[in-house]
């Protein structure tokens, strides 16, 4: 039975964590959320509807690591640079949400589905970093291509959802639209969660360009499947996008491989790997859509992968259509799936 700290509970990830872990994904002794000093005291057993046994929210300061097993951050890169080494050190296994810890080497980048091996044994730094959202959905479909054909080559643009700016961005998109449908000249003043207007519009642009006009969510698309896939050399391209959708991610995916393949080797291959479910050419439609993902626990929990075909004038060259809830599979799912793993190899509970 695991004693597990929640930091960042109130978000929306947070919230998300406490669910599922309500559902039974591993077991629990009990639950301690962390929250800012304006959540202190809440109690989130009650507000949202638990059987867990969790206790009241606490903030960071007043986290006590003594009788904890587990620390999941989700609260944002700054608060796990300055406060999961802490935890780490009193014997507590951090698995951190944030871009913090995802490229120290000694810090293992794990997404159970792929890497596992990484986990067999216990870090030395006892953290274990959580992927951004968009590369788990884009690994977990990677991996069984490069089994099946070698990966040469990926073009990769995201299309991501209001809920990866968390509470406050889905809030910020619900109003702009109602703003928008009552006015539908108005524009909107740039700012806010998304940087820019996100009703009825796209923002090409997640976080801050550098000097070469890659964002900071490109630049995690592109460093981190190297990583996880443990190929440095592979050549990947990305662009990220904020589309006026509420919950889960999509992808356009287009690959080159290092062998010839058909549409249908393709779709045995990613039917056959778990987790994934396949929408083939001869299903109607072809192809997963965010609002469907999100209608069950069942569908959230998987990565969605359709429109799987093969250029005609180029039979090493594929695409594909990925979508996956950006909370489950992007972030907490994953998460929980790393402390099942740690316990099931026996070195954590």
């Amino acid at each position: 039975m695991l004693r597990i700290a929640i930091v960042g509970a109130t978000g929306a990830v947070g919230r998300e964590c406490l669910a599922l872990l309500d559902g039974g994904i591993v077991p629990v002794e009990k639950v301690v959320p962390v929250g800012s000093a304006r959540s202190r005291g809440r109690d989130l057993r009650a507000e949202l509807g638990l059987s867990l046994p969790v206790a009241e929210v606490v903030t960071l300061d007043e986290l006590d690591p003594d009788g904890l097993d587990v620390a999941i951050f989700s609260a944002g890169a700054e608060i796990s640079a300055r406060e999961a080494e802490r935890l780490a050190a009193a014997g507590v296994l951090v698995v951190d949400n944030s871009s913090a810890f995802r490229m120290r080497p000694d810090v293992p980048l794990v997404v159970p589905q792929v890497n596992p091996g990484l986990l067999d044994t216990r870090p030395g730094t006892n953290i274990v970093a959580n992927p951004n959202c968009s590369t788990i959905q884009l690994v977990r479909v990677l991996s069984p291509l490069h089994r099946l054909a070698g990966l040469e080559d990926v073009v990769v643009a995201t299309y991501q959802a209001a809920s990866g700016g968390g509470v406050h961005g889905l809030r910020e998109l619900t109003r702009q639209s109602e703003t928008i449908l009552e006015d539908p000249k108005a524009q909107g003043a740039p700012g806010g969660r998304f940087g820019q207007p996100l009703a009825f519009n796209l923002v090409p642009e997640i976080g801050l360009q550098d000097d070469t006009g890659l964002t900071h969510e490109e630049r995690k698309l592109v460093r981190e499947p190297r990583k996880i896939l443990g190929l440095p050399g592979l050549r990947l391209r990305a662009t990220a996008v904020r589309v006026p959708v509420f919950d889960c991610h999509s992808e356009a995916v287009h690959v080159r491989l290092r062998e010839p393949v058909t549409p249908a080797a393709l779709e045995k291959a990613l039917a056959a790997t778990d987790g994934l479910r396949v929408y083939p050419r001869s299903q109607s439609p072809s192809y997963p859509m965010p609002r469907t993902v999100f209608a069950t626990a069942e569908d959230r929990a998987l990565v969605h992968v359709g429109r799987i075909r093969v250029e005609p004038e180029d039979d090493r060259a594929a695409a594909l259509w990925v979508v996956a809830d950006n909370l489950w599979v992007g972030a907490v799912l994953n998460a929980l799936q790393i402390v099942e793993l740690a316990t099931g190899n026996g070195w954590l509970g």
